[in-house]
């Protein structure tokens, strides 16, 4: 059971914290996967390509050496199975379309996409909310899973199977103070989860969404430790502790099973209970 041995999947924004982790779990119940981020360790102008993306945590990530896409490609080929680590920005229609038909070219078909490439530093409430952010926010983490989606869509149909996984958040079911940008995509995503399950299912195509609560990444830890917010979010929880990555990349994982075919437009909270009133 739960084996995805023979499956090949594409996960997006792979290079550190939740989706490197995805892509880790994924390997290890068998498939065999590629990791695609806009920040790869052998880039020659990493620097410069993490600060023309407008994102701190992406400037962060390579000056923590957070950057992992050559890394985790390599220990996923340790566990036997294939795996490639490229370059790709989810904004970049053209560059998508050509990383998707050279998966496809070299692992023989895709299976699996998990749409996890996202940005997360945009808190201001409303009247201070950046145009220019709002805009960036939208263009990646929406329009850039309907990229993705899009051009993944006829080699699933080919194979009349698929997953597609659209990582959503708490904040996309609830709200965020101070995180419209950030809320309004993510609640967006499940829209796009919702519509592809609906057009999927007659090709043996499931999609759903994730909405994590608050999970200790890099980039969670980091948020966590600078703001006493936290705090108060830890404490909604019904375990009063964070989320770890595995608990988002252990879902995943069973839902691109196929003990899991039968589930298919659903949000699922993965969220330590965040979302009930709780005492």
């Amino acid at each position: 059971m739960f084996d995805l041995t023979g499956r090949v999947a594409i996960v997006t924004g792979a290079s550190r914290g939740l989706g490197r982790q995805d892509a880790l779990t994924l390997a290890g119940m068998g498939a065999d996967v590629v990791i695609t981020d806009v920040l790869v360790e052998d880039d020659p102008n990493l620097q410069q390509t993490a600060e023309s993306q407008g994102s701190m945590l992406a400037q962060v990530a390579v000056s923590q050496g957070w950057v992992h896409s050559n890394a985790t490609a390599e220990q996923i080929r340790k566990m036997g199975r294939k795996s490639l680590a490229i370059k790709m920005d989810v904004t970049n229609r053209e560059q998508v379309r050509d990383v998707f038909k050279k998966v496809r070219d070299e692992f023989g078909k895709i299976d699996i996409l998990i749409n996890n490439a996202a940005t997360l530093d945009h808190a201001a409430q409303i009247p201070n909310q950046s145009y220019e952010l709002w805009d960036r926010d939208v263009k990646v983490n929406l329009t850039g899973a309907f990229n993705c989606t899009r051009e993944v869509w006829p080699y699933l149909v080919e194979n009349k199977w698929g997953r597609l996984i659209f990582m959503s958040s708490v904040a996309g079911t609830l709200g965020g103070f101070g995180q419209a940008s950030y809320s309004a995509t993510k609640a967006g995503l499940i829209g796009l989860a919702k519509t592809a399950a609906l057009e999927g299912g007659r090709h043996n195509i499931t999609a759903n969404a994730i909405a994590p609560g608050i999970i200790e990444s890099e980039a969670g830890k980091a948020a966590a430790a600078n703001n006493p917010m936290y705090e108060r979010f830890k404490s909604r929880t019904v375990f009063k502790r964070f989320g770890q990555p595995a608990d988002i990349a252990n879902t995943i994982g069973f839902l691109c099973t196929e003990e899991a075919g039968y589930i298919t437009g659903a949000v699922i909270e993965v969220a330590g209970g965040i979302p009930l009133f709780t005492a």
